[in-house]
């Protein structure tokens, strides 16, 4: 099995603010491994979460440097390969980008999509939130606009909050989005850890008395002892996000949210996705597929396993100016799959 490995920088049509900054424009990772005459592709994007700051750079090496080792295997041989990768010390991303090449190679060696080499029900895909950064009210209402004049059928919002500002300009905005697109009734808030636990209380109540779905990510990472008591206060669900990477992740938090938000770049690709999926559904919990600054090929991958989520933010290709990939297409607000072979992405534009 031969492996490549390709950079490419995507911008984004509206930067997105959240708690922690401003992000524009990521230089992401392509992978593609070959044999047999079939290429399985893969992506990685840059993210940083407390200490894991898993840059473009790093995932890059990562793979560089384990590339001759995969050279005897084959792409079937995924159990082998995985504990290659973790006995390599491979952050997550990287594991993420082969292991995803991986399943579009088996599914383009099958001859089928992977939603339906797995099974899977696309009617039961959900609607995908479209993700409003934190903004003052006025140009929080124009994104809306904008979004709306892009995507008319979008049927979900997810609002960034934990604003510098506090919780009164998070209400503003708030306030502002639901008085512009007041069709709209499903919406979630993400505040990315931006909250003491006085206020993600405080705003749980206020935002259950305006129809909103449920509150992500309200505490800090390393926060999550005090989880319990917004768990028992909050009148809406919780889920985590930072707080929660992989299986290993969920037992500790099942007492104390909701349910979990699954991304390929923290779980370490699908195979570590399909375990957080039976141990979250186990624990009773509520799943759903978040994103980071993902191309078309990422997104694609998560919308393939989509019928097994609860609720989807699977919109940042959708944002991209320059997406250098097409694959799941956006119909009636939902991110669907087609029946092409494995993922069924393909390149959009070539790269110079």
């Amino acid at each position: 099995m031969q492996l490549r490995v390709q950079l490419f920088t995507v911008h984004k049509r509206f930067p997105l603010t959240i708690s922690r900054g401003t992000t524009a424009q990521t230089t992401n990772v392509w992978v593609a491994i070959e044999h047999d005459g079939i290429e399985g592709w893969g992506e990685a994007s840059p993210f940083s979460i407390g200490e894991q700051c898993q840059t473009t750079e790093v995932i890059a090496r990562s793979l560089q440097k384990i590339a001759p080792l995969l050279k005897a295997l084959s792409p079937l041989e995924r159990q082998r390969i995985e504990r290659l990768m973790l006995e390599a010390r491979l952050p997550s991303g990287a594991r993420a980008a082969l292991d995803i090449a991986l399943h579009d190679w088996a599914g383009k060696q099958a001859h089928l999509p992977l939603w339906q080499l797995w099974g899977l029900d696309r009617d039961r895909i959900v609607s995908t939130s479209i993700t409003i950064g934190i903004n003052p009210p006025d140009l929080a209402q124009q994104r809306v606009r904008d979004w709306l004049g892009q995507l008319p059928t979008l049927q979900a919002l997810k609002l960034k909050l934990g604003s510098p500002a506090g919780i009164e300009a998070d209400q503003a905005m708030i306030l502002a989005v639901q008085s512009t697109a007041p069709h709209i009734t499903k919406i979630s808030i993400d505040a990315n850890g931006g909250w003491s636990l006085e206020q993600a209380t405080q705003m749980s109540y206020w935002l259950a008395d305006r129809g909103i779905t449920y509150i992500e990510q309200p505490l800090v990472k390393g926060q999550e002892g005090d989880l319990p008591t917004l768990y028992r206060e909050s009148p809406l669900p919780i889920f985590v996000d930072e707080s929660c990477f992989n299986s290993y992740d969920i037992p500790p938090l099942a007492d104390r949210v909701h349910g979990i938000n699954i991304k390929l770049m923290k779980a370490g690709g699908i195979t570590e996705a399909w375990r957080m999926i039976h141990t979250a559904r186990a624990y009773g919990l509520k799943i759903m597929f978040g994103c980071y600054s993902d191309s078309s090929l990422l997104n694609t991958a998560l919308a393939h396993l989509s019928p097994l989520a609860d609720h989807l933010d699977l919109d940042s290709h959708l944002n991209l100016l320059d997406d250098p990939f097409s694959g799941a297409s956006f119909q009636n607000g939902r991110v669907l799959p087609d029946e092409q072979p494995g993922l069924g992405v393909l390149r959009a534009r070539s790269e110079g």
